[in-house]
């Protein structure tokens, strides 16, 4: 049947906006697990292995310190959001010139948008570091220029303007609630949140637990840096204990903003991952460690427990790095964050890659209807909350772990005690494991039992 041409065009460009509508929402509600693609290498893999590369894994966002037109163009139509910046050299240019921050755009977003889901522009990285007056009296006016660029082109409610900050920014972050900004930017840091929250951009943020480590490096803060079982932190500014490092860094920051009145912007982690090698003084430095951090991160990402302060909220963290960067000056260390070598296999696993979900539990052949089994609960003696909070942030932060019972709405979440939370979660861990007295230890708090402690509703699986 014929149809006259300007109806087929409208049809077409309905359609293509549509999908890429989709595209757009399907990336932007994916995983919150991010990499970062550092390029200060001579050995990088072809743009369209590495785009193959994140496909086969559960990564859905990717972070680039510039802009790489291969990369970008081989991840066309792949689903994986893409944060670009611009140089920190770029800043003042940016800010002087609106036109400059129009072509900016043009020749930095238009060709690869929207087959490629951009998500952000960083504007610089790490300004703040340098202690660059110039720099930073400029920072916001860029983030403004680009901003307007955007909306011109009508990408502003799909591409966010931001800026990525180090710790350092935070002068006290011990305990958390103490955090404060340094004053010495606060006239530069508050106009760019405000700007932050008026336009929809998150707070960038780059937290290492490893540096943490290096200038206290006990067993203690170790464990505590890595996601395994310690004594816990207690901040009696807010009455929370700290499970780890991660968690006490990005709620020092949630604290420093709101203490400048600005609890509603999102926080996104940046940055963050261990080197599994260092020079000679560089302690903790190693493949274990860098395979603890990595992987018991993710597993506590997935675990969507939050933080003591964000609860039941995953915060976007990208890890760092993707491949080595063997061009680096410096430590040993700075050259040996990959995760993957550069013929694409893996440096060490972290459970990046697409796995069956766990086995579930048939509610018709469990809990009060087995015979024979054993569970994993806190022993009756142990009666102090903290140390088994430790046990729920622990558990549901391994791989496998599905805390999701326990929480609001879940089967098991009434009563709500840490005391039975700390029982379902225990118990997740058990069942998962060899199932050895030695796995329901939990640092001498736990115990097995024959007594199935389900109730109601609530099913404690026993595989």
């Amino acid at each position: 049947m014929y149809r006259p041409r300007s109806v087929i065009v409208s049809a077409i460009l309905f359609l293509y906006i549509y999908l890429s509508d989709v595209l757009f929402r399907s990336a932007s509600s994916q995983s919150f697990v991010g990499i970062n693609y550092g390029e200060v290498a001579d050995n990088l893999p072809p743009p369209s292995s590495t785009a193959k590369l994140l496909q086969s894994t559960t990564i859905t966002k990717l972070r680039l310190y510039g802009v790489n037109p291969p990369i970008l163009h081989s991840l066309a139509n792949t689903g994986i959001s893409v944060i670009i910046s611009t140089s920190n050299a770029d800043i003042p240019s940016l800010a002087a010139d609106p036109s400059y921050s129009s072509s900016w755009v043009k020749a930095n977003i238009l060709p690869f948008h929207p087959l490629t889901t951009i998500s952000t522009i960083s504007v610089g990285n790490e300004v703040f570091l340098y202690k660059d007056n110039n720099l930073n009296a400029h920072l916001l006016g860029a983030m403004e220029n680009l901003h307007s660029a955007l909306v011109a082109h009508s990408l502003d409610a799909r591409i966010k303007i931001s800026t990525v900050h180090p710790m350092s920014i935070i002068t006290q972050s011990d305990p958390p609630s103490a955090a404060l900004f340094d004053p010495n930017i606060l006239d530069v840091i508050k106009p760019v949140v405000s700007f932050l929250q008026r336009t929809g951009g998150s707070f960038m943020i780059n937290p290492y637990p490893y540096f943490a480590y290096q200038t206290d490096p006990t067993p203690e803060t170790l464990a505590f840096c890595l996601f395994q079982p310690n004594k816990g932190r207690f901040d009696s500014g807010s009455g929370y204990t700290y499970a780890n490092m991660f968690d006490a860094q990005v709620d020092a920051v949630r604290w420093a903003l709101r203490r400048i009145g600005s609890d509603e912007v999102d926080v996104v982690v940046a940055e963050t991952g261990w080197p599994y090698r260092g020079d000679d003084g560089e302690k903790g430095a190693s493949l274990e460690n860098a395979k603890a951090y990595n992987g018991n991160l993710v597993a506590h990402l997935r675990s969507m427990i939050g933080t003591p302060l964000m609860p039941g909220k995953s915060v976007d963290t990208y890890l760092f790095a993707l491949y080595d960067e063997d061009l680096k000056m410096g430590h040993l260390s700075e050259r040996s964050f990959g995760i993957y070598r550069n013929d694409l296999t893996m440096m060490y696993d972290v459970a990046l890659g697409h796995q069956p979900s766990p086995e579930r539990t048939d509610p018709e052949t469990s809990g009060n209807m087995q015979d024979g089994g054993r569970w994993c609960v806190p022993k009756e003696d142990v009666t102090v909350e903290s140390r088994l909070q430790r046990n729920v942030d622990y558990a549901c932060g391994q791989p496998g772990v599905d805390c999701r019972k326990i929480q609001p709405g879940g089967e098991c979440y009434q009563p709500n005690t840490v005391a039975s939370h700390a029982a379902y979660a225990m118990n997740l861990l058990y069942q998962i494991s060899e199932k050895q007295s030695w796995n329901c230890d939990f640092d001498q708090t736990g115990t097995v039992t024959d007594k199935d402690p389900s109730y109601d509703k609530c099913v404690y699986p026993r595989n």
